[in-house]
């Protein structure tokens, strides 16, 4: 199994009475609640912690994009991603992942990831998503154009990483004289391409057939069981044998001396994250012809209550949306999940909400310490 950091960098400042006062914590929240005097620190913990994974031994981390939102401080990945590379000496950098169908011209993406790779001695993997249903609120686009625009994008950046320019492209969102990007990436024929995905079944067959890399987000247990049974179902389908690499599973986890200490101490920051900082009505989360008819159904109900209802930490706890004990108790889930889905990305969310700087680093040692080690093989 490999270890990459997930960090969504998030505000962590909104106040204690946030869910009462407040319809959503994306788009409408005004920005007047960020304070940039403050966003030097939380930016430079973030920082920090991604540096430290690297000197534990994780085998990476992973940034992602998001906007006008206290969920996460990164509406531009890629900046992180280049910030990231004189600090993270040794492992990868995921960028997961750049929402292009939110580009109206995709080769600035192809051009910035092929800088990145190139920069970090080829260190990058590379993510496309969609990007949730609130960014098409933010950048005013039209959810149901959301999957033909991404698969039109994916296919120009491909071309222009895999093929020599210049040449013509004209689909029927992205219409380009030239395409000939000068600054091609230096792993061949790109950087490995990760897909993070809620769980929509078109995705995790696009996914499959691609052989690209699948991540599912953090949902209930019951949820990760399918989807990995349905992308192994879907790789069976194209003809060859899934890699445990090729699977994924993102998620928050937070590991104390004992499981009465770990429950105690992550039930703040988690508290956070799904009834602060996710906080979303409904129509900004799913707008109409976000989801296909045959999605909506099991996307709604993996997502039951996150972002639209408060969720008891106990629920979350029992139904696996967040792994949080003592070393003995994490390592054994996982060794359990891992036997029986076969997933071999593990993408820790080791800080989460308004987890204190100095709670992550423990957390992040105890499990790079007392869990890692007993995982990799």
């Amino acid at each position: 199994m490999r270890f990459y950091m997930f960090h969504l960098m998030p505000w962590p400042y909104l106040e204690d009475d946030f869910r009462e006062k407040y319809e959503s914590a994306w788009v409408t929240l005004s920005n007047s609640k960020y304070d940039p005097e403050k966003g030097v620190d939380v930016y430079n913990n973030y920082l920090d912690q991604m540096e430290y994974a690297d000197e534990l031994g994780y085998d990476g981390v992973c940034v992602n994009e998001h906007h006008q939102t206290a969920y996460g401080l990164m509406p531009s990945p890629n900046i992180m991603a280049a910030t990231l590379i004189p600090r993270i000496k040794r492992g990868k950098i995921a960028v997961l992942g750049n929402a292009i169908s939110l580009r109206d011209n995709p080769i600035r993406i192809a051009e910035e990831i092929a800088m990145l790779d190139v920069l970090s001695d080829g260190r990058i993997i590379n993510g496309f998503v969609r990007g949730i249903g609130s960014e098409y609120h933010s950048f005013s686009k039209k959810p149901t154009e959301s999957r033909e625009r991404f698969h039109e994008a994916h296919d120009l950046i491909v071309k222009a990483w895999t093929e020599p320019g210049p040449f013509e492209f004209y689909g029927k969102y992205y219409k380009l004289r030239y395409v000939n990007p000068w600054v091609l990436p230096k792993q061949k024929p790109h950087p490995e391409i990760w897909m993070p995905s809620q769980g929509s079944s078109e995705t995790i067959a696009w996914t499959a057939k691609k052989r690209y890399h699948y991540v599912q987000t953090y949902s209930s247990i019951n949820t990760i069981r399918r989807v990995f049974n349905q992308f192994k179902e879907e790789v069976d389908k194209c003809g060859y044998e899934v890699s445990p690499y090729q699977m994924g599973w993102a998620l928050p986890i937070y590991v104390a001396d004992t499981d009465e200490k770990a429950l105690r101490e992550a039930e703040q920051g988690i508290d956070y994250l799904f009834n602060k900082a996710f906080k979303m009505p409904k129509e900004l989360f799913f707008p109409s012809g976000y989801l296909t008819l045959e999605s909506a159904p099991r996307v709604l109900k993996s997502k039951q209550g996150i972002g639209t209802s408060k969720l008891a930490f106990k629920y979350l706890v029992e139904n696996e949306y967040v792994l949080v004990g003592s070393a003995d108790t994490v390592r054994q889930k996982l060794e359990t999940y891992q036997k029986e889905f076969g997933f071999g990305n593990l993408l820790p969310m080791m800080q989460f909400g308004n987890l204190p700087h100095e709670k992550t680093l423990e957390n992040m040692k105890l499990f790079a310490e007392k869990v890692m080690p007993a995982l990799r093989k």
